[in-house]
């Protein structure tokens, strides 16, 4: 894909695939038998609609970040680098009756559940129109299966265990799924969700994203052990997955929710991956004092999009083919990110501060109701 010398990480800039990673990416898929029967049963259409969906997040992500050096926002909560997480994780769902609730960094679960890409900026922008009506920017959509996230850490958790008890109350084969930062697992909210799964039985799957750090703590600093040993002192299943490789992602959390979606319990999908930032725009400096070059070069050739792109090339799919996708995904988004600017033009009420939308009408805070 194109890279942004304004917006992208400098490790990004003269990105060019490395081909023993390439190879490793390759064998990743034939470490596992089940994995690899989820992977080879996909085709060149499954790839390119992954493809698309990378392009997507990590495009949205652009976007922002644009408007941050602009002067439109002040700030943006960027996941670059960990655009296979969110994207591999959700595609191994069934938007038509799984309930996702996505961190800010996996804005990538909206468009993905199907919410208009113009609503994904102006949840930024805090228009009168967003889905939350201009209150808070961590957004969702109930109609399309994606829950508003719950801005303090882990608590998501707790909320999810509680959507998957209602699915398995009313006996119906859906799956609750939740994305956790290393940092979050450090909290009594997620010991409390995860261990309320366990005990009960919950179709829910909990993606815990170890990116490593948890604002400017490196996570040798905020605990001890590994994030992938979890799952055992819960009793619960888990699998580990590369978290920059999507099919990897897919697979992973194929398994987890198919097991789930059978009445087995919870799983814990545990992705390795690194963001290629700091917490927010504002930090990114602090981000490159915190970690070493040499491990921002690390995982800089492991870029997702890259490695993903890389295989394509190898199985057949027509660099054309990937040019086309991306020209499409830069347009729709170009024209996403415009449509949300227009909506700064509407004059909001002042009635519109009260919260009415808890008790009356078919609302929940801009938020068309259904059935969880």
């Amino acid at each position: 894909m194109r890279r942004y010398s304004a917006f992208d990480p400098p490790e990004y800039l003269d990105w060019t695939a490395d081909p023993e990673l390439v190879a490793a990416f390759r064998r990743t898929l034939q470490n596992d038998v089940d994995r690899r029967a989820l992977t080879d049963a996909l085709d060149r259409g499954d790839w390119l609609s992954l493809y698309r969906d990378l392009l997507r997040t990590r495009l949205h992500d652009i976007g922002l970040k644009r408007w941050v050096k602009t002067g439109v926002i002040s700030k943006a909560w960027l996941g670059t680098g960990e655009e296979a997480v969110t994207v591999g994780a959700v595609a191994a769902l069934d938007p038509s009756r799984d309930v996702v609730c996505p961190m800010i960094r996996n804005a990538g679960s909206l468009h993905m559940m199907g919410v208009p890409l113009p609503d994904l900026f102006r949840g930024y922008l805090a228009t009168p129109d967003s889905l939350s009506r201009g209150r808070d920017l961590h957004i969702g959509d109930l109609g399309r299966n994606v829950l508003q996230p719950v801005s303090h850490m882990g608590t998501n958790a707790q909320v999810m265990a509680g959507v998957a008890l209602a699915f398995k109350s009313r006996g119906e084969p859906r799956v609750a799924l939740t994305f956790v930062g290393d940092g979050a697992t450090k909290t009594a909210a997620f010991h409390e969700g995860v261990n309320l799964a366990a005990v009960l039985g919950l179709p829910v799957v909990f993606v815990i994203q170890d990116n490593q750090v948890a604002l400017g703590t490196r996570s040798e600093q905020h605990g001890a052990g590994r994030c992938a040993d979890w799952a055992e002192a819960y009793g619960i299943a888990s699998w580990l997955a590369e978290g920059n490789h999507v099919l990897d992602m897919y697979a992973a959390t194929r398994l987890a929710a198919d097991r789930c979606r059978s009445g087995e319990g919870p799983a814990i999908v545990v992705a390795e991956t690194f963001r290629m930032g700091g917490h927010a725009t504002h930090d990114e400096r602090e981000a490159r004092e915190t970690f070493s070059p040499a491990l921002f070069e690390a995982w800089g050739r492991r870029d997702p999009i890259g490695l993903f792109e890389a295989f394509l090339l190898e199985e057949g799919v027509e660099a054309t083919a990937l040019g086309q996708v991306e020209s499409e995904v830069t347009a729709e988004m170009d024209r996403a990110a415009d449509e949300a600017l227009r909506s700064r033009k509407i004059v909001t009420s002042p009635e519109s501060a009260q919260y009415d939308g808890f008790t009356t009408g078919d609302t929940l805070i801009g938020l068309k109701k259904r059935p969880i």
